[in-house]
Parts: structure tokens; C-alpha cells; sequence
């Protein structure tokens, strides 16, 4: 009589290899503080009075539930995460190694977001949905991104790697690589490669923003300026003409000019 076994398949995914421990993420995490700020003296001191830190450490434990299919147990570890340390990070969220919250207050990280290696956010940072929809609905911070204090960055985009987002900032649109964005909304202000490398280390010069209106006004004064230089030397070529009327008056409209339209023609050319 033969004797039938159901020998369970292998799924596919068990094939990969593990990832690193709670403990190791962890303690990447409480690590690359000292890296990025120099108020760290130690990392005990770092696990104990850091609240970017706490938060994290909820959400690495709360992410390990909600990817067991504990998704109450995840939600409600989550709530008392938000509760101690100011930071609400969705248990779905996906983090990734060595992400560091610098001061720890008003962070909102959304379900659907997806945030990858050394990345570094600042108080008031939200990566928030824009619509109702089911599924990816929040962004994408590739590696080693930095964000300003109280930016926003909204929707389904991605910030590419190594960019930068001043603060304040709202983001609304995808990022290319290694770009420094700002305003509302952003837009690129410092192309690839034109900002300083920090050679091993996260550039944390996140303070060094182009100021574009200053920029745009700067622009304009030039232009009046030689506009008027341009008038002062029209004026002159009047004068020098013997052309009778008001010529250096800087009222002088067109009607007055009446048979000078040639003539200024000349002078311009």
C-alpha cells in the first residue's frame, strides 16, 4: 500500500540571502550618529538621550512585525513609538541601513515610502501621499539623500541619490542625482556635481543653498543699470546733435520725439 507525503515546495524568496539582524541594523543606526553630528560623544549617550534614535528602534521592530503579518501588534508598537518620540513612521514603511533622524521632532513618514541607505532627514521632514489610491503613494529617497528641516516631499516620486532638499522646501516632482533643490515648489538651484564632495562622509553643508531670487534680483539691477548707462549716452548723441526739445529729460516720451525716431535708430545701432 503506498503511502502518499505532500512535501512542501520551496518558495523562491527563501532562497536569498538573509538579511542583517535587528540588532546589527540597530546598531548601524546608533553608529553613523557620530558621523553626522558632532553634538554625539558616545554611543551610549547617543541610545539614551537621541529621540531620531528611539524612533527608529520602534519602527525597526515594528517593520519586523508588520512584515510577519502582525500588522495590529506592528500598528499599535508604532502609536506608542509616535507617542514617546514624536516621529510617526508607518511599520510598512521600508528603511533602509544606517537612516538618521537629527533632532527627532514632527518627522511623518508614510506607509508607501521607501527610504534608502545613509540617508539623513531633519525635524519637521514629512514624506507624504497625495491621493486615496491603494498602492505607492508616497516617495522614494534613494542613498546617502539629505532634507532640510520642515521639507515636504509629496507623492509617488524619487529623490535621487545624493541630492539634497533645502528647507522648507516642498517637493512635488522627481529628482535626478546629486542635485540641491529649494523652494515651493522645488526646483533645481545647483546642477550635478557642483555642489562640495565630502569625500567618505555625508555632506551635512546643507546650509550652503543658492539663494535664487536673490540671484534673479541681482539679474534685474544689472539690466537697469545699463539701461540707464544706455539712455545717459542716447541723451548725449541728442545734444551733441543739436536737437532741439527735451532730450535729457528722462520723462521724454515717444510723441516728443517726433522726428528723433531715426536718429535714436542711429545711436542704438
Amino acid at each position: 500500500m503506498a503511502c502518499v507525503v505532500d512535501i512542501p515546495m520551496a518558495d523562491p524568496d527563501d532562497a536569498r540571502p538573509a538579511g542583517p539582524s535587528l540588532l546589527a541594523l540597530i546598531h548601524e543606526d546608533i553608529a553613523c550618529v557620530r558621523q553626522r553630528d558632532p553634538a554625539a560623544r558616545g554611543q551610549v549617550e547617543t541610545l539614551l538621550t537621541y529621540p531620531g534614535i528611539h524612533a527608529v528602534i520602534w519602527y525597526r521592530i515594528a517593520h519586523g512585525l508588520w512584515n510577519s503579518g502582525w500588522r495590529f501588534p506592528a500598528r499599535l508598537l508604532s502609536w506608542l513609538g509616535r507617542f514617546l518620540s514624536n516621529v510617526d513612521i508607518h511599520p510598512g514603511a521600508r528603511i533602509g541601513h544606517r537612516f538618521f533622524i537629527d533632532h527627532g521632532a514632527g518627522v511623518v513618514i508614510g506607509e508607501t515610502a521607501e527610504v534608502g541607505d545613509d540617508v539623513t532627514l531633519y525635524h519637521g521632514v514629512t514624506l507624504g501621499g497625495t491621493f486615496w489610491s491603494p498602492g505607492k503613494r508616497h516617495p522614494t529617497l534613494e542613498d546617502r539623500v539629505v532634507v532640510g528641516a520642515g521639507a515636504k516631499i509629496l507623492g509617488p516620486i524619487t529623490v535621487g541619490a545624493g541630492s539634497r532638499v533645502g528647507a522648507n522646501s516642498v517637493v512635488i516632482e522627481s529628482t535626478p542625482p546629486d542635485v540641491t533643490v529649494v523652494g515651493i515648489p522645488a526646483r533645481v538651484v545647483r546642477p550635478q556635481l557642483s555642489h562640495r564632495r565630502v569625500v567618505g562622509r555625508i555632506d551635512l553643508d546643507h546650509h550652503l543653498m543658492p539663494d535664487p531670487v536673490g540671484d534673479a534680483i541681482e539679474v534685474l539691477l544689472d539690466r537697469v543699470e545699463f539701461l540707464e548707462a544706455r539712455l545717459t549716452h542716447m541723451q548725449k548723441r541728442l545734444r551733441e546733435a543739436g536737437v532741439p526739445g527735451r532730450a535729457d529729460d528722462p520723462a521724454l516720451s515717444t510723441s516728443d520725439c517726433g522726428g528723433t525716431t531715426s536718429l535714436m535708430e542711429t545711436c542704438n545701432g
